[in-house]
């Protein structure tokens, strides 16, 4: 019999769009894809041509586990040119995707019953994982009229004494709202872990993204090379913790994974170091279609309170048309 972990976990609802319309064009029908959170454009040549020299050069074994430790200086040394932060290389975790690296991170922070506060609108992975480990997720209403801005005082009225952490998402999947720092400051500032997912940081088209490293070393930040860098299949993402986790991430990381592609992260070290122009112009590409679509959305009679201005999501208001989401 299928275990009761496995029955409990929802589908991801956008694999199963995505899973059905590949096979509509398997048969023939033209499709327009608006279900996965992917970029339309092919991955950056530099990043290609590394991944080339990486197997040409036989980088197809195994890497430490963590991941190559020049991947996580190019990480440390990014995050201090970004934000001036200071990480260790030692506190990174590569992983294959930054799906597994939350899989690790709730599986590392969680004891059963143990709650994890989330905001809503959320990412829809979030609970499911949580779940799975034997978690809780504790919901945070956001409004539209107020940018689906997180509150600090509403996050306090759900913290409890089996509270572990707090997730925010900014640039935030699936509103494209950047978090106000004076407000991450004021969220980092309560008693648990933050965990920070800034996979959309770098698809910011006004004012400027802030990590929660920024304000607390009391966090985790979960990252990738999926959405910036247009790499979705490459699958290689990274997780930045406190010190105390590393080797219990680690460890898991040894049994459930082993290591990430090789010649994938010699791709990345690419990405972070040489991509930058063709990151410049896929935002700026970005940029001009949100723009079209918020004038263009409006008209056609959907309501946005507050324009979003990061990731490459527009959460408009469809009420007037339909209460279901879903048909």
């Amino acid at each position: 019999m299928i275990s009761q972990r496995a029955r409990d976990m929802k589908p991801f609802l956008v694999m199963d769009v995505l899973e059905r319309a590949q096979e509509m064009e398997r048969r023939g029908a033209d499709v327009i894809h608006l279900e996965v959170g992917e970029p339309d454009f092919d991955t950056p040549e530099p990043i290609k041509d590394a991944c080339l020299r990486a197997l040409r050069e036989g980088k197809t074994h195994y890497t430490h586990s963590q991941g190559l430790v020049q991947l996580r200086e190019a990480i440390a040394e990014y995050y201090h040119e970004h934000y001036s932060v200071e990480i260790s290389p030692e506190q990174i975790l590569i992983t294959s995707g930054t799906s597994p690296a939350m899989l690790l991170l709730f599986a590392a922070v969680l004891e059963p019953g143990n709650e994890i506060i989330l905001p809503n609108p959320y990412y829809p992975c979030y609970p499911n994982i949580i779940s799975f480990v034997a978690g809780k997720p504790v919901f945070v209403d956001t409004d539209e009229d107020d940018g689906f801005q997180y509150h600090p005082d509403k996050i306090e009225e759900k913290i409890t004494s089996r509270t572990k952490a707090i997730v925010i998402n900014s640039p935030s999947n699936p509103t494209g709202i950047v978090m106000d720092p004076s407000r991450m400051e004021q969220i980092a500032s309560l008693s648990p872990f933050i965990i920070s997912d800034e996979i959309y940081h770098g698809l910011v088209y006004e004012g400027n993204e802030h990590t929660i490293l920024e304000f607390t070393d009391r966090c985790f930040v979960l990252n990738g090379f999926s959405k910036m860098y247009a790499m979705t299949g490459w699958r290689l993402g990274y997780v930045i913790a406190p010190d105390e986790f590393t080797r219990a991430l680690q460890v898991m990381q040894q049994n459930l994974f082993i290591s990430p592609n090789d010649f994938v992260q010699w791709a990345a070290i690419s990405a972070l170091r040489e991509a930058q122009q063709e990151t410049m112009e896929m935002r700026e590409i970005y940029n001009r279609r949100r723009e079209l679509m918020l004038r263009r959305l409006r008209e056609l009679g959907f309501r946005i309170a507050v324009e979003p201005t990061g990731a490459y999501y527009i959460l408009a208001n469809a009420r007037r048309y339909s209460s279901d989401s879903y048909h």
